[in-house]
């Protein structure tokens, strides 16, 4: 296949304008209005016609592009040799000067080009031999800031070869240092393309508020909103929404285009392009409105502030050190009337990079401040939480998927001042009259549940000396959560832990996120309890997929007391908190059967049924778990309790392997195990466990069958689970020679007993 050039027929060239990936067609509209022709969105970007000039344009002053590419022709890519000698062909005289220097940078494959670094070196010969063979001399190749940037995109059997116009990745909009940045930036071409979908330029650019003040008879421009920007970081989104407001082209303060250094440079258009642009910002400096960029973090409005400075904004936007609560301190700071129009926009914390430990307290924040604006003000924000609108209690008008970097992420659309946040006055325990922010009046029907069950719960744990329980598990429909108190051992300090059950399909999943939040708002106002010591558990639909899990993944730990014991638990590092409180009957009798007995704890988890063996006097034991994690918290458990001994036993192992393995008759160094607590996974697929799989149900028996050769005549295995609908083999089981005996009933705590199948527990005993 010959290589194909790109110039057309009516002598314009070809572009394509890169894009972050959902803002095709936002790209398009801008680059008809930068007057290019034949416009054409497509996949990440947007290809379009014009003459070198249009593309030195578009280069300069398009906000949301973040490459514009000049195609220089259509090559085969069938083959690293087709691929070298189709890019050998192309007229690169056109484009390298003598003393050119070169740089190539390849994306995409196929079956014969899978390397794209191979693929840009085949490219890079190709073109360096070319220019030798006609000039005699080889260009160098400089791999930062050439006078000729090259890209190759790969696709099926072609490969589309171009001039990086820019030269490097047009975000960089040049007033930034090096190096110092925040955590998790918003890029500036993404932030721009936010912004003019949301609907800032329309209302912010000089050139239409010229037009709508003369369409309404009135000499100049017509003022624009307010912006403000409560999470700026290092001031993207505020300096892209002053650049517009400005008629700021973009690329102004670049010092480095691609195009320079091609040979057929037109210095004198894009000379003329530069002087437009210098007065149309000069002019527009003169009616920029009052933008306000904001952030908890001092560092960051330092950073913000050099970059307003570098980019000729710093006396345009002001940036101050606040929290998002604080708005309505920073609205009466400024004098600004919420009644009059406003914009503002923000790139809130995702919980994927920072603040996620904190994420909840956020939305707290932002849910208040927010409340200070009228519906005269629009809100622009980008996230990947499906869930925000709950969160704040505002409901988006209108949404678009896009992607921030390689997240996937909405860009979300809103109109204020009609939140749906109403106070819901409580009455604590001791009688305090308190306020809480609720999204729906349902929510007084909880907090009289809970406060209820709170007041029953606590009166029984001190009578039984409980420090652990539940207290309200899921009583009213509309609430589907678990809410667990522990008290911390030495300090008698309340921690309060909220887990939500995954809601049914048909429930709108913004209707349980509201119900979860008023929940977890009222939980706290009545537990009395900071916000350090309140952890949840909660399933968020967040882009790229929904997964049950905490606000943290930072372990907190503290030290409860269960039947005179210490056990450590950790309420946010993990899935659950290491210890199931609803097997606290169960431990107990686990205890008094090992009594003076070999005991054995298959699936121990954090090895809390051990601790209370060890304590009423087990002779010996064995806990055996798959996760050296568990073991070493088990060995905590035991350690702290006093329990060190070479009687006790921590095996790290797979526990279905184990049980097989271990030889009859060897199941300790005495011989075999007197009792036996066997507590496994409802189901598991583990990588440990290789191509196998786990079922509770289709599987017990057969573990069971390699347990009791591990068990001594008139030995006792405790067996137990959490799948609600299982039915013990009783026939296989009988056929083991073990007596069986549910026990379910009996082991179930008073805080579960509205859920009775919250586990079952047979005591199965070895035929002597």
């Amino acid at each position: 296949m010959s290589p194909t050039t790109t110039q057309a027929s009516d002598g314009l060239i070809e572009f394509f304008a890169t894009c972050p990936q959902g803002f095709e067609h936002v790209l398009a509209d801008e680059l008809k209005r930068l007057r290019v022709k034949r416009v054409r969105p497509l996949k990440s970007g947007v290809a379009f016609f014009g003459s070198k000039t249009d593309g030195y344009r578009v280069c300069l002053w398009s906000r949301i592009a973040s490459r514009v590419l000049r195609v220089v022709g259509r090559v085969d890519a069938t083959s690293a040799d087709a691929l070298y000698q189709g890019a050998k062909a192309l007229p690169w005289q056109r484009f390298a000067g003598p003393r050119a220097t070169i740089s190539v940078t390849a994306r995409g494959g196929n079956d014969a080009l899978r390397n794209s670094q191979f693929s840009a070196l085949k490219v890079k010969d190709a073109v360096c031999d070319a220019l030798r063979e006609a000039r005699d001399v080889r260009p160098d190749v400089a791999p930062h800031r050439p006078d000729v940037a090259l890209w190759v995109s790969i696709h099926n059997k072609k490969a589309t070869i171009s001039l990086d116009y820019a030269g490097e990745s047009l975000h960089r909009r040049g007033y930034r240092v090096q190096g110092e940045s925040v955590e998790a930036p918003l890029k500036e071409a993404l932030a721009a393309g936010m912004l003019v979908w949301g609907g800032w330029d329309r209302l912010a650019s000089p050139a239409r508020r010229r037009a709508q003040a003369k369409r309404e008879g009135k000499d100049g421009l017509i003022d624009a909103p307010v912006f403000i920007d409560s999470t700026c970081g290092s001031a993207t989104l505020v300096l892209e929404a002053a650049m517009m407001a400005t008629d700021r082209a973009p690329g102004l303060s670049r010092d480095y285009w691609g195009f320079e250094g091609n040979a057929d440079f037109d210095a004198d258009a894009f000379d003329g392009l530069l002087a437009e642009a210098d007065d149309r910002f000069e002019e527009g400096l003169k009616h920029a409105p009052l933008l306000i960029g904001s952030d908890i973090d001092p560092k960051a409005i330092e950073i913000a502030q050099g970059n307003a400075r570098r980019a000729g904004l710093a006396g345009v936007v002001q940036l101050v050190c606040a929290n998002i609560a604080q708005l309505p301190e920073l609205l009466d700071r400024f004098d600004i009337d919420t009644d009059k129009p406003g914009f503002i926009a923000f790139n809130p914390p995702y919980g994927v990079r920072l603040m996620r430990d904190s994420l909840n307290a956020f939305y707290k924040d932002a849910a208040l401040g927010l409340a200070a604006l009228s519906e005269a003000w629009r809100m622009c924000v980008i996230t990947p939480d499906a869930l925000f609108d709950s969160e704040i209690g505002f409901d988006a008008t209108r949404t678009l998927a896009v992607y921030n970097g390689a997240l996937e992420a909405t860009l979300r659309d809103f109109q204020l001042g009609t939140s749906r946040n109403e106070q819901l006055d409580l009455v604590t325990l001791d009688g305090k009259e308190v306020s809480v922010a609720v999204s729906s009046g349902h929510a007084e029907q909880f907090a009289a549940r809970f406060r209820k069950m709170l007041k029953t719960r606590r009166k029984w744990a001190a009578k039984y000396g409980i420090h652990a329980y539940r207290v309200y598990d899921a009583d009213l429909p509309d609430y589907a959560v678990a809410v667990d108190v522990f008290e911390e051992k030495d300090t008698q300090v309340l921690f309060v832990l909220v887990s939500e059950y995954q809601a049914p399909k048909e429930i709108d999943p913004q209707k349980a996120a509201r119900r979860f939040r008023d929940a977890c708002s009222v939980v706290q106002t009545l537990c009395d309890v900071p916000e350090e010591r309140m952890f949840t558990r909660v399933r968020r639909q967040d882009k790229g997929g929904s997964q049950y899990h905490q606000e943290t993944h930072q372990s907190h730990r503290i030290v409860v007391e269960e039947d005179g014991l210490s056990v450590e638990v950790d309420l946010s590092g993990y899935l659950d908190t290491g210890l199931f409180l609803d097997h606290r009957i169960t431990r107990v009798l686990v205890g008094s059967l090992a009594r003076g007995k070999r005991f054995l704890n298959l699936f121990a988890y954090t090895g809390v049924a051990t601790l209370h063996a060890a304590a009423q006097g087990a002779q010996e034991t064995t806990t055996v778990d798959m996760s050296q994690t568990y073991l070493d918290w088990a060995r905590r458990n035991m350690q702290r309790c006093g329990f060190t001994g070479p009687e006790h036993h921590f095996v790290r192992a797979d526990v279905l392997s184990w049980v097989t393995q271990h030889p009859a008759g060897s199941g300790s160094a005495e011989g075999l195990y007197d009792v036996v607590f066997l507590d496994p996974p409802t189901f598991s697929n583990s990588k440990t466990m290789g191509q196998r799989t786990w079922d509770i149900q289709r599987d017990h028996a057969e573990l069971l069958a390699q347990v009791v050769r591990l068990v001594a005549p008139g030995g006792t295995i405790v067996f137990s689970g959490n799948l609600r609908s299982f039915k013990l083999d009783e026939q296989a089981i009988a056929a083991l020679g073990l007596t069986i005996e549910n026990i379910t009933a009996q082991t179930i705590p008073e805080d579960f007993s509205r859920n009775p199948r919250i586990h079952f527990c047979y005591l199965l005993t070895k035929n002597a």
